[in-house]
């Protein structure tokens, strides 16, 4: 058999592949997996901008425009922001105290600590989907 004659009968064994029997099977096992993921990865980024929108609304809270010398009406919008921070940090502690967290004080947080707090956070979230990967496979 000459090299172009072995070509043509590779390409047209490989042209049309064989049905197997248990192909509807095998395309219900890929969907659903494809299914749980598309729940994992939903999950994954509500938490994710939920995070993100308690570290925006945090950061945006604490914004101290009443501070200096302007108008009044700047002294005025820095106060209520400042009375919307603290009865917003006062409904988080009090959440944490029903939670069993009381000694975990929300408003003495800085940018370092939220910043470590979401870092392990997401190191525990890539744990459990490595180890998700792994029990899949």
């Amino acid at each position: 058999m000459s090299a172009d004659e072995f070509d043509s009968d590779i390409e047209r064994l490989f042209a049309r592949s064989p049905q197997l029997p248990d192909a509807a099977l095998f395309t219900a096992q890929v969907e659903q997996r494809l299914q749980t993921g598309s729940r994992v990865r939903v999950l994954a980024l509500g938490l994710a901008g939920a995070i993100g929108g308690a570290v925006t609304l945090r950061e945006t809270l604490s914004v101290n425009l009443g501070a200096g010398d302007g108008v009044v009406a700047g002294n005025a919008l820095g106060q209520g922001i400042r009375t919307a921070s603290f009865n917003a940090q006062s409904a988080l502690q009090t959440g944490l105290d029903q939670l069993g967290l009381a000694h975990l004080d929300a408003g003495a947080m800085g940018g370092m600590q939220m910043f470590w707090i979401a870092a392990a956070a997401l190191i525990a979230v890539a744990a459990v989907g490595v180890m998700r990967l792994s029990q899949d496979v």
